[in-house]
């Protein structure tokens, strides 16, 4: 938009300075390049504005990326020590429950006996 409307300011200067002396027509030729050269600047600081935005924006993307990683890798090894503390107790349980019935049928074993 700005080149635009340099270049519209641009083209009613070239039309006024038709009739004017060669002077002003090279100081409106300057004022014209120097509002071209000042778009031109705002411009590529603009690029560098939304470019300077996008590299913060991935890397906070890849921080976020990072962190979730971290945190499934966390909660998969916590799933792992629930599922090993579980195998545990069901061995114990299983431990406990072959003891009992051992007993169990010792003492049957006796009471036949006797």
């Amino acid at each position: 938009m700005k080149k635009t409307v340099t270049l519209s300011l641009a083209l009613a200067a070239a039309l006024g300075v038709a009739a004017c002396s060669e002077q002003t027509q090279n100081s409106m030729a300057n004022d014209v390049d120097a509002a071209a050269a000042d778009t031109n600047a705002t411009m590529r600081e603009a690029g560098s504005d939304v470019e300077a935005a996008t590299d913060d924006a991935m890397q906070s993307a890849e921080n976020a990326a990072d962190r979730t990683g971290r945190a499934l890798d966390n909660a998969g090894d916590d799933a792992s020590r629930a599922l090993d503390r579980a195998g545990d107790a069901t061995a114990n349980a299983a431990d406990r429950a072959a003891d009992a019935t051992g007993r169990a049928l010792q003492n049957a074993g006796n009471a036949i006996r006797d």
